[in-house]
């Protein structure tokens, strides 16, 4: 205990301590490189002329493309990467102080640093930094938002938490004052930030293995909006819980969108054969023009409202944001269309709260079908047990239910918790439901089962999405 507290002590005072100067690159080595947002950092880090390093569980396509820019990448992780030269290592919450790279470092005094904490000291470096947060639509959001500042040539640098085609990835190095970045709550990481545009999309419960409530969460999103500087902007969805305890005493300018009350809100929505949506946009109440969007649902609505308030505060020409918003149609694993089989549309999304498959199979539901499967993988124990009964409502929308077994992640199962409790309480619904410990066993069931004019969406965190392109043949 003693020692372990040491090095928590030990770890705080290395990180106030370690400040990168980017006019004089260093050697920067990257635990769990392969990350979409490890992987980023050390995009940026090679572009500005750094040493990079890093290690992964195993080759992907995303550290082929660090090995291509010069990294130096090592599969496993291994105490023997952490090598004397190494100036500063980075490392993420996922990572535990037995981690053997981890643990090396520690042994050799090395600088280290969190994921966050680099992120924030490499906004410092952009006169204008955009953090877009929320417990969902971080990265719809925040392609969105990219997809706008492109059409509108500002040459920004960008941060997705997904894979968004127009770039071919998730990062985009560019030379302007523009920077976009999501910002996740989790082991507060956004607290390490330095924006002067925030968005706070929503707040809910989440995260329950490291925030007590939804108290302990609101709290956090506070302290990010505090972080705004005096001439900064919270951008803020009007639909959110007292309102006022987030933005009250805010020295910041502070605008709202979603509701009656906020400046941005909408009215008239409709949508089209195949479930995109569009609306009157309304600026304090008065109806001002009708926005049109490629992608599907109400919560992606609200997305785009906050993108519309980021675009009148950055002074971009109207006409550009509302014709992106129209031909933007998603990131990867955000209701996307994987393909057809036999009549089959198969569907991929990345939902894994409650909130949000109630949001992607509300959309579906617009979209043409017959009937609708979703085949549905659980992601962390404790998420499962915290929502045990909110998932089962929230997957009740869709005719037929698929479970697998829970996708771990960075969790061992010591509450007792398995899909076949999801099951029981979907069964109490009187929902269809079956449950396979296999993927093989999932997708033959499919092929038996499903007929032309049905819906598939795979849905999840994990690696669900193998079943549909599996199915594809891709």
């Amino acid at each position: 205990m003693v020692l372990s507290m040491y090095k928590i002590i030990r770890k705080d005072r290395i990180l106030a301590m370690y400040q990168i100067n980017f006019s004089e690159p260093v050697y920067v080595h990257f635990i769990g490189i392969g990350g979409i947002s490890m992987s980023g950092l050390a995009q940026i880090l090679i572009s500005a002329g750094f040493t990079v390093s890093g290690s992964d569980a195993k080759r992907s396509p995303l550290t082929i493309r660090l090995e291509e820019m010069g990294a130096k990448i090592g599969y496993p992780q291994s105490e023997e990467n952490i090598t004397d030269d190494i100036d500063l290592v980075v490392y993420t919450a996922a990572i535990s102080e037995d981690n053997p790279e981890y643990a090396a470092a520690v042994h050799k005094n090395m600088p280290m640093m969190t994921r966050a904490a680099l992120w924030g000291q490499i906004m410092k470096n952009y006169k204008i930094p955009i953090a877009v947060s929320g417990t969902h639509g971080k990265t719809t959001t925040t392609s969105m938002i990219s997809e706008v500042l492109l059409a509108a040539d500002t040459d920004p640098t960008l941060s997705i938490g997904g894979i968004l085609k127009s770039i071919s990835g998730n990062i985009r190095i560019g030379k302007s004052e523009y920077f976009v970045t999501e910002a996740c709550e989790y082991t507060n990481s956004f607290l390490s930030f330095f924006p002067r545009i925030s968005i706070i999309l929503n707040i809910e419960e989440d995260h329950l293995d490291f925030f007590k409530d939804i108290n302990d969460i609101r709290n956090s999103f506070r302290k990010f909006a505090e972080l705004l500087p005096e001439d900064g902007t919270l951008i803020i969805n009007g639909n959110i819980d007292s309102l006022s305890e987030i933005t009250e005493g805010l020295k910041c300018q502070v605008i709202s969108f979603g509701n009656d009350k906020s400046k941005y809100s909408y009215t008239d929505a409709s949508y089209d054969e195949m479930g995109r949506a569009s609306y009157t946009l309304l600026e304090n109440g008065t109806a001002t023009m009708r926005v049109s969007l490629g992608v599907v649902g109400e919560h992606n609505i609200l997305n785009s409202l906050a993108v519309i308030a980021l675009g009148d505060i950055l002074g971009l020409d109207r006409g550009t944001v509302l014709n992106t918003l129209a031909g933007f149609h998603g990131t990867d694993r955000r209701f996307e269309l994987k393909g057809t089989l036999g009549g089959i549309t198969i569907f991929d999304d990345y939902a894994h709260h409650p909130t949000e498959i109630t949001a992607t199979l509300k959309a579906a539901a617009k979209y043409p079908h017959k009937r609708i499967w979703c085949v549905f993988q659980p992601h962390t124990y404790t998420r499962t047990k915290a929502f045990l009964k909110d998932f089962a409502k929230a997957l009740s929308l869709a005719d037929h239910v698929i479970l697998t077994d829970i996708y771990a992640a960075r969790e061992k199962n010591t509450i007792g918790i398995s899909s076949l409790d999801l099951k029981a309480e979907l069964d109490s619904l009187g929902t269809e439901c079956e449950y396979f410990k296999s993927f093989d066993a999932v997708e033959n069931f499919l092929l038996e089962n499903c007929i032309d004019g049905d819906l598939l969406i795979t849905m999840g965190a994990g690696d669900v999405v193998k079943i549909g392109e599996n199915l594809l043949g891709a």
